[in-house]
């Protein structure tokens, strides 16, 4: 079931909250890996719903031609895709919006850790 814009947003309130604490526990500087079991732990210990590598189906015409993992699908909802990036560039953009296309979710958070202020590294982008 998926949830409502209301229910979506509190999530990615929850969600944020959630990638501040790891940001400001651990700063800027590691592996991308690294911000995923960190976050993941995060989200456990707050009662976040979610599920890590979210697996999805890329189809050609209605027919499977690939797939791949979000990071993370937060209330069956919200796509969390992490990075750990000087800066982010268009590809990354592209990326989360083709999986919101792709699943037809709502909304997707992108978040580079490798940043100062994690508030600069959060980008919110709708379908």
């Amino acid at each position: 079931m998926r949830l409502s814009k209301d229910e979506v947003e509190q999530l990615a309130y929850a969600v944020i909250g959630a990638a501040i604490e790891v940001h400001r526990v651990l700063g800027p500087g590691f592996l991308e890996e690294v911000y995923h079991k960190a976050l993941k732990e995060e989200f456990v210990m707050r009662s976040i719903p979610h599920m890590f590598e979210y697996p999805v189906v890329v189809t050609y015409k209605g027919r499977p031609v690939g797939g791949g993992k979000l990071d993370f699908l937060v209330g069956n909802s919200l796509i969390v895709e992490l990075k750990a990036v000087q800066n982010f560039t268009p590809i990354h953009e592209a990326q989360v919006l083709s999986y919101l296309k792709m699943t037809k979710y709502p909304l997707a958070l992108l978040i580079n850790f490798n940043v100062n202020l994690l508030k600069d590294g959060i980008k919110r982008i709708i379908l």
